[in-house]
C-alpha cells in the first residue's frame, strides 16, 4: 500500500509539472526535482497571486539561490487563476497522500519492532522492540542490521522484510533465495551449445526496491558501487544491475539467517588489491605480440 501511494503521489507531481509547463514555467529545467521546498514555496505564492519572477525566485532555499536569474527566468510565464485552482487541487492530493504515508510507514514499523525476529539483543542479554540499539549489543534490530548495506535504507529494509520473511528455512542456501527472487537467469542449451536466458518476473515489489538500492549504490565509492561500474563497462547496465541486486539479497540472506552478523564493506579497492599482477601482465603481453610487438617490461621508479 505505501509504495502504491509513493507512486500515486509521483504520479501528481508529475501533473503538477504539466501544468507549470501549460502555463510556460519551466521551474523543473533549474531545481533537482519539483517536490523540493523552494518549488513549493513558489508554486504557493504563484497560486496566491504574485507573479513577479524575480520575487519568486528569491524564495530559493540553499544551493537554489545561486540560481537567481535562471529560476527567474524560468518562472516568467502565463500562470492565471484557472491554473493556481488546479495547482491547489493537485497540492492538497500530494498532502494528503503524504500523510497517509507517514501513517504507514510509522505502523509498519512498530509491527516489524513486534516481531520477535526482528528484535535485538542489549548488551545484558534482554531483548524487546527498542533492544539492540544501545552500544555493545551483540544484535542489532534486523531493520538496522540491513539498513547498514550500501544502497539499502530503513523502508528499502522493510520492503525486503515483508517479502522474504525474517526466517531463512525456507531457502536452505543464497541460491535458492537468489532464484526464488528470479535474479539467477536461467541457462538455455541446446545441443552443445549453451547461451543465458531471461530471468524472469518474479516479485515485482522486491525486484523494485533491490533496483533502486543498486542505483543508489552504483554512485557510492564502494564496493558495491565498484562492482557495478566494473560489470557495467564489459556487460551493459542492465546486467550489472541484475548482478549487484543478486549480490545486495546474497547479503541479506547472511545478515538474516545470522542475526549477529553484521555488514561490512570490502572498500572500493577490493577489486585492485586483490589482483594478480603477474597473470594480468601476461595477458597483455600475448595480446601485444599477437600484434606483431616485441615486448620488455621494467619496472617503474
Amino acid at each position: 500500500m505505501r509504495i502504491d501511494l509513493t507512486r500515486e503521489r509521483t504520479r501528481h507531481f508529475s501533473r503538477l509539472e504539466k501544468l507549470l509547463e501549460d502555463a510556460l514555467i519551466k521551474v523543473s529545467a533549474v531545481a533537482s526535482s519539483i517536490d523540493t521546498r523552494s518549488v513549493r514555496d513558489m508554486v504557493e505564492a504563484l497560486i496566491a497571486g504574485e507573479r513577479d519572477p524575480q520575487v519568486l525566485a528569491g524564495l530559493a532555499r540553499g544551493p537554489m539561490k545561486a540560481k537567481h536569474g535562471k529560476l527567474a527566468e524560468a518562472l516568467t510565464g502565463r500562470f492565471d487563476d484557472h491554473h493556481g485552482e488546479l495547482a491547489r487541487m493537485l497540492l492538497d492530493q500530494i498532502d494528503a497522500l503524504t500523510v497517509q504515508i507517514g501513517t504507514l510507514t510509522a505502523r509498519i514499523g512498530e509491527l516489524i519492532a513486534a516481531i520477535p525476529d526482528a528484535q535485538g539483543v542489549n548488551p545484558d542479554g534482554t531483548t524487546g522492540p527498542a533492544a539492540g540499539r544501545a552500544p555493545g549489543s551483540p544484535v542489532l534490530p534486523a531493520i538496522d542490521r540491513l539498513d547498514e548495506i550500501t544502497g539499502i535504507g530503513r523502508d528499502a529494509a522493510q520492503v525486503i522484510i515483508a517479502e522474504i520473511g525474517l526466517r531463512m528455512e525456507a531457502f536452505p542456501t543464497p541460491g535458492h533465495l537468489v532464484s526464488w527472487a528470479r535474479l539467477s537467469p536461467a541457462t538455455m542449451q541446446s545441443g552443445s551449445r549453451s547461451r543465458a536466458g531471461h530471468t524472469g518476473k518474479g516479485n515485482p515489489y522486491l525486484k523494485g526496491v533491490l533496483g533502486s538500492a543498486v542505483a543508489a549504490a552504483a554512485r557510492t565509492d564502494t564496493f558495491l558501487g565498484q562492482r557495478y561500474r566494473r560489470l557495467a563497462r564489459r556487460r551493459g547496465k542492465l546486467k550489472a544491475l541484475v548482478a549487484v541486486a543478486r549480490s545486495i539479497l546474497v547479503i541479506v540472506w547472511h545478515l538474516l539467517t545470522d542475526r549477529a552478523a553484521r555488514f561490512h564493506d570490502l572498500g572500493s579497492d577490493y577489486y585492485t588489491s586483490h589482483i594478480d599482477k603477474n597473470r594480468k601482465a601476461r595477458g597483455h603481453i600475448r595480446q601485444l605480440e599477437a600484434l606483431g610487438y616485441t615486448v620488455t617490461l621494467a619496472p617503474a621508479a
